[in-house]
C-alpha cells in the first residue's frame, strides 16, 4: 500500500470536482438568488458577474478551510494521547471516502443522510447571511460566501472526517482547501454553461471512473489503517 496521505490534497480536489452533480442539487438555488441581488447595472456583466461568484466562492472555501482545521486540529490533540485512536479514526474516513465513491457512481446514497446533523444548527447560522444581500461590491459577497459554507452539505461532513484523520490543523485545511477548489468549477458553472457541464460530469463513464478512484483510495487507506491496528 502506498502512503495516501501524501495525496490527500490532490484526491480532495477530485471529489470535489465529481461532485458537480451534488452541488447544482445543492446549491443551485442558492446560485440563482445570489444572482438577482447583484447590482442591476452588474447583472448583465460578465466581467463583474465572475467577480462576485468568486468573492463569493472565496468566502465558501475559507469557511471549509477553517472548519478543516478545527476539525484537525481537535483530532490530532486526542491522537497524541492514543494512537489507536488515530488509526480508528483513519478507518472511519476511508470508509467514508467509499461512501462518497458510491455515492458519486449513484450506486449507494449514505451521504445526505448526514446532512441531519447541520439541520439543526444551520437555522441560527442562515439570518447572519441575509444581512449581507443585496450586494453592493464583489467584495460584499465574501462574507456571504463565509456564511453559506456552513449549509448543510453531506459531501462537505463526510469530507470532514478526513480531514479529521488528519489530525493536524494545517492538513486538515488543505484536505478541504482541496475540496473547495473542486468544487469551483460546478459553481462558477451555474448560471453561465451549467446545463454542459452537468451533461459532462454526469457522463456515466466520467462519472464511473471518478467513482472508482475515489473508492480505491478510500479502500487503500482503510486497509492501512487496519493492519496498522492489527500489527
Amino acid at each position: 500500500m502506498f502512503d495516501a496521505t501524501e495525496y490527500d490534497f490532490y484526491a480532495a480536489v477530485i471529489v470535489g470536482l465529481f461532485s458537480a452533480g451534488h452541488c447544482f442539487g445543492m446549491c443551485g438555488g442558492i446560485v440563482g438568488a445570489f444572482s438577482n441581488n447583484l447590482p442591476l447595472h452588474h447583472q448583465h456583466a460578465l466581467k463583474y458577474k465572475l467577480l462576485y461568484i468568486l468573492s463569493y466562492n472565496c468566502g465558501r472555501i475559507v469557511s471549509y478551510c477553517i472548519a478543516g482545521a478545527l476539525i484537525g486540529y481537535s483530532f490530532g490533540f486526542f491522537a497524541l494521547k492514543s494512537a489507536i485512536f488515530l488509526q480508528i479514526i483513519k478507518l472511519f474516513s476511508g470508509l467514508m471516502l467509499v461512501v462518497i465513491g458510491l455515492y458519486i457512481g449513484r450506486w449507494l446514497n449514505l451521504v445526505q443522510k448526514t446532512e441531519v446533523i447541520g439541520k439543526l444548527i444551520w437555522p441560527l447560522i442562515m439570518p447572519l447571511g441575509k444581512r449581507f444581500i443585496p450586494f453592493s461590491t464583489p467584495l460584499s459577497a465574501f462574507p456571504f460566501g463565509v456564511i453559506w459554507g456552513w449549509l448543510p452539505c453531506g459531501l462537505v461532513y463526510t469530507t470532514l472526517t478526513w480531514a479529521a484523520a488528519s489530525a493536524n490543523a494545517t492538513s486538515g485545511a488543505q484536505i478541504m482547501l482541496g475540496f473547495g477548489l473542486g468544487t469551483l468549477p460546478a459553481l462558477f458553472a451555474l448560471g453561465l454553461f451549467s446545463t454542459y457541464l452537468n451533461q459532462l460530469l454526469s457522463h456515466v463513464w466520467f462519472r464511473t471512473v471518478g467513482a472508482l478512484l475515489i473508492i480505491c483510495y478510500g479502500l487503500n487507506i482503510t486497509i492501512t489503517s487496519l493492519n496498522m491496528l492489527i500489527n
